[in-house]
């Protein structure tokens, strides 16, 4: 088989079951490698050895590479399919099965680990019809936030992507961070510019509820404002540690993402489970719409929408209150509302 394909799909695999980064980044810096070099010329040096002494390549992936040339599907790519062939969670299968698309992923433009092109052709192969691409904004400078010309700069890049895409449109987004004064954490021209834009706390989580309650309505009423990410913040397991939820007004902040149309998100990487049952139930309750998102920060990540359908599922929210059921094109119209 493809070699550099067998390398990325080990390492697909790997970033699906949360593999550590070094283990993840060996497979994609030695597919990059392989990618690098004529077919003839790969399987000489796989075959003398010589591709040993390269850079990038380590003894792990010189066997992938050795074992592919030969017309064998890889023993690392055997044992991790196996291991991979269950869908990650049990529940939720049906819901999971609705679902178009995804409103919430990274690429390595912020904080996430691959190329934009490599997240879309992952969200292709796992039959997504689309997928936003909504890296972060400057103010979070820990994860490389794009300013107004770097957003802009990227949103050439997905019209390339797009022209050349086949069966999976690319959204243009943002995770804006919602700021202490609830204004969205990008210039108001750029945002005008997007088709889905996801609003987010990520910094003084630990504000009192009244403080946390009025930046987060800010954020709501603000008509540009999409999708209200990982509401709480709260981490329950992983490499990060965990961190309790922000207090807030759930009650007065679900009411108004109704009133306004922006759906609450169901957050499905396992380290969030965001938001908890009761404010999925409070949300259910105050008649708000939600958006299940893997906020992916790696292209085996984008599978974590099994997470955020089984959750949806066991909370009893119906598939049509969820838009990333939605065709792409009702999905835009709703986004384009109130701006």
């Amino acid at each position: 088989m493809d070699p550099v394909a067998a390398l990325n799909e080990i390492a697909f695999w790997l970033e699906r079951e949360l593999a550590p980064t070094f283990k993840v980044q060996a497979f994609r810096k030695a597919a990059a490698v392989a990618a690098g070099l004529d077919p003839d010329e790969l399987a000489a040096r796989a075959r003398s050895g010589r591709l040993k002494s390269m850079k990038g390549i380590g003894a792990s992936t010189f066997e992938v590479i050795q074992q592919a040339v030969d017309g064998e599907v890889p023993d690392y790519l055997v044992k991790v399919r196996e291991r991979s062939a269950e869908p990650l969670a049990e529940g939720g299968r049906e819901l999971h099965q609705a679902l178009r698309g995804d409103l919430h992923s990274h690429s390595d433009w912020s904080d996430g680990g691959s190329p934009p092109i490599d997240m879309v052709d992952a969200a292709r192969w796992l039959g997504r019809d689309y997928l936003a691409l909504t890296d972060h904004s400057p103010n979070l400078k820990i994860a490389n936030g794009l300013s107004a010309e770097r957003l802009a700069k990227q949103l050439d890049l997905v019209a390339q992507i797009n022209a050349d895409a086949d069966g999976i449109r690319v959204l243009t987004g943002i995770e804006a961070d919602i700021l202490e004064s609830g204004e969205l954490d990008q210039t108001p021209q750029m945002l005008d510019r997007l088709d889905v834009v996801v609003a987010s706390v990520h910094s003084k989580l630990r504000s009192d509820r009244g403080t946390m309650t009025r930046r987060m309505l800010g954020a709501i009423n603000n008509p540009r404002t999409n999708v209200l990410g990982h509401c709480t913040g709260r981490l329950v397991k992983g490499s990060r540690g965990t961190r309790p939820q922000s207090e807030f007004d759930a009650e007065r902040v679900f009411a108004a993402c109704a009133e306004n149309g922006v759906a609450v998100e169901i957050n499905s990487r396992p380290e969030r489970q965001d938001p908890p049952d009761e404010l999925i139930q409070l949300a259910l309750d105050a008649g708000c719409l939600f958006s299940i998102d893997s906020d992916a920060h790696a292209p085996g990540q984008l599978d974590f929408l099994h997470y955020g359908a089984e959750r949806a599922a066991k909370n009893g929210v119906p598939a049509e209150r969820i838009i990333t059921t939605w065709p792409v094109e009702r999905l835009l119209e709703w986004c384009s509302q109130g701006r």
